[in-house]
């Protein structure tokens, strides 16, 4: 039987968030903390532990079929790959900052200064649009250093929370890209029979996910408003209570719905509101 490969990463801010997609996928797999290739128990799938940049190549020359990578990694490499699906986590911005008390205030003030990254090529495709030129210097890890060690004047780096950067002296001044963790194939990958089946796992964990189960009490002269504001996967189920002229609401609903709705949901008579998590939603 034919088995896939899928390559995550070693270890990195991706590795812990893609095993956890790949468990709530049902998937059985062990070792992965201390070997290169795993296989699934449960499923045609073998599972590549590489270095992040490795990836986006391996899927290209069809060593993995798949793979987890940051968007970032993708454009660094500049590959031909499918993109499969937006996974909703790794979520950063590719920043350049500088020192707090720099004279670097905009963009062009770039000119002739010289830029610290992990990223060249990236960086290179910014600025050429922004007609600057400046001297990119290649470091392969500790960028935010640079500037205080007088390597550079700016840095271009990976930004979560700005906390690394403030701790070294550093402020953003200006998003040059936005990226987030993407499953890739190679060419042709997606009319896989296997990877539409692994595509439907994944897509019902995201749903899941981003959902909720809601359940609540409602005096059935309310409960036309009340429905009004809750949209379901079809539509909510409505069953009657023991009290008399009551009746309680399923539905399943979008997370940020539901918090936008809960003050209208009261408004309109809504009662012993009850929220809860959904482990799969499959379409």
């Amino acid at each position: 039987m034919k088995t896939l490969k899928i390559a995550i990463q070693k270890s990195g801010r991706l590795n812990e968030k893609s095993v956890e997609l790949l468990k709530n996928c049902g998937l059985s797999f062990d070792n992965y903390k201390s070997s290169l290739i795993t296989q699934v128990s449960n499923f045609p799938l073998e599972i590549l532990f590489l270095r992040d940049d490795d990836i986006p190549e391996y899927v290209q020359d069809g060593i993995a079929d798949i793979g987890i990578v940051g968007e970032n990694g993708i454009a660094e490499t500049d590959v031909d790959v499918t993109y499969l699906q937006r996974l909703g986590f790794g979520k950063c911005k590719l920043k350049l900052a500088v020192p707090t008390h720099s004279d670097i205030k905009t963009v062009a003030d770039l000119n002739g200064k010289s830029i610290a990254t992990s990223y060249p090529v990236i960086l290179q495709k910014f600025l050429d649009k922004e007609g600057i030129q400046s001297d990119i210097k290649t470091i392969s890890g500790s960028v935010e250093i640079s500037p205080g060690l007088g390597l550079a004047d700016a840095i271009f780096d990976i930004v979560s929370t700005g906390g690394t950067l403030r701790s070294n002296g550093l402020k953003p001044f200006a998003d040059v890209m936005s990226s987030e963790a993407v499953l890739i194939g190679r060419k042709g990958i997606e009319s896989d029979a296997l990877i539409t089946e692994l595509m439907q796992r994944i897509q019902s964990v995201m749903r899941a996910k981003e959902t909720k189960y809601v359940v609540l009490n409602v005096a059935k002269s309310n409960l036309d408003k009340v429905l009004a504001l809750l949209p379901g996967v079809k539509s909510p189920s409505v069953l009657p209570l023991a009290e008399e002229g009551w009746v309680a609401v399923h539905t399943v609903i979008p997370e940020t719905d539901f918090w936008n709705h809960i003050n209208e949901l009261k408004s309109a008579g809504a009662q012993g509101i009850v929220v809860m998590p959904i482990e799969k939603i499959i379409m």
